[in-house]
């Protein structure tokens, strides 16, 4: 009888570029960061939209991160290694699905890198909404620090904002942008 060792035992996935998607997963209530360790060890690459924050605590003040989005995280890779996580190392997550055809929800490159990089920018210009938005004009940032993020015009407190929707998943919102600082897509 043969017993494998730990580092063995860890397989990494040797995916190819050419057939890579983005795809949001639920995941069990509290199970985010332990899903995001599984998939760190397994070489998938996966974002888990978090932020710092300073809270009071008994001894002091602490720094913290705190999950945005709680009970999902967004993950990389091929069709076949999507499938793979569920069945083969029974990853306890469900991905969305299009409501149209009811396939696994694949969210455009493009999309998900002005959601990455608005969160990442800043936590504190933005706000994190699970709700539909009346759909506006699709606009592009061409001036300032958020410039080539691409959204949707919406007002929103009273103020021009540009949300970046992932359908069917979540929206984010910047904080007010001048108008002169977009341009329309057409």
């Amino acid at each position: 009888m043969s017993v494998e060792t730990g580092a063995s035992a860890k397989k990494q996935f040797m995916v190819t570029s050419d057939n890579l998607n983005w795809y949001a997963a639920y995941t069990r209530v509290n199970q985010e960061l332990i899903i995001k360790k599984k998939l760190d060890e397994l070489g998938i690459e996966n974002y888990l939209p978090q932020e710092e924050q300073v809270r009071d605590t008994p001894l002091g003040r602490k720094k913290i991160r705190v999950i945005l989005i709680h009970g999902m995280i967004f993950i990389r890779t091929d069709k076949a290694t999507s499938f793979s996580l569920l069945n083969d190392y029974l990853l306890n997550i469900v991905y969305l699905k299009d409501r149209e055809n009811r396939h696994s929800l694949i969210i455009p490159d493009k999309q998900m890198q002005d959601f990455m990089f608005l969160l990442d920018f800043s936590t504190e210009g933005v706000e994190v909404l699970n709700k539909d938005l009346k759909r506006g004009d699709r606009v592009r940032v061409i001036k300032g620090s958020l410039q080539g993020l691409e959204g949707e015009l919406v007002r929103l407190k009273g103020h021009k904002r540009v949300v970046v929707r992932l359908e069917g998943v979540a929206s984010i919102a910047t904080s007010f942008i001048p108008g002169s600082f977009l341009e329309k897509i057409e």
